[in-house]
């Protein structure tokens, strides 16, 4: 079973910035994706950005180009870099998971794919 503990959200004025971590376990095998997600009230649940094992990445037109994800592999741990970012990323954060040898065997950003989620952390940008 995959552990995910999500931390680092909290409240900021729009331009600034702030980075979510994820201390991940579990992992039965070295082939998965981890990815991170958000919602916000009356709206679906978003795929923002992902990385596979390998450290491949992918990320939703919404962030490209101001959110980074990365792993730090020595803590075990998924990052998400907010930069420059604007109230309408407010939301809460998710940090998800599958391993590839028993779910889909691609990294996406469909949510249904993903079979092991964080409690999630609230980010809240302000005009």
């Amino acid at each position: 079973q995959v552990q995910l503990v999500e931390s680092g959200g909290g409240s900021v004025q729009g331009g600034g910035s702030l980075r979510l971590s994820c201390a991940a376990s579990g992992f039965t095998t070295g082939r998965y994706c981890m990815g991170w997600f958000r919602q916000s009230p009356g709206k679906e649940r978003e795929g923002i950005a992902n990385i596979d094992n390998d450290g491949h990445t992918r990320y939703a037109d919404s962030v490209k180009g101001r959110f980074t994800i990365s792993k730090d592999n020595a803590k075990n741990t998924l990052l998400l870099q907010m930069n420059n970012l604007e109230p309408e990323d407010t939301a809460i954060y998710y940090c998800a998971a599958h391993d590839f040898s028993s779910t889909v065997p691609i990294c996406t950003l469909i949510s249904p794919d993903f079979t092991d989620w964080g409690q999630g952390t609230q980010v809240t940008v302000s005009s």
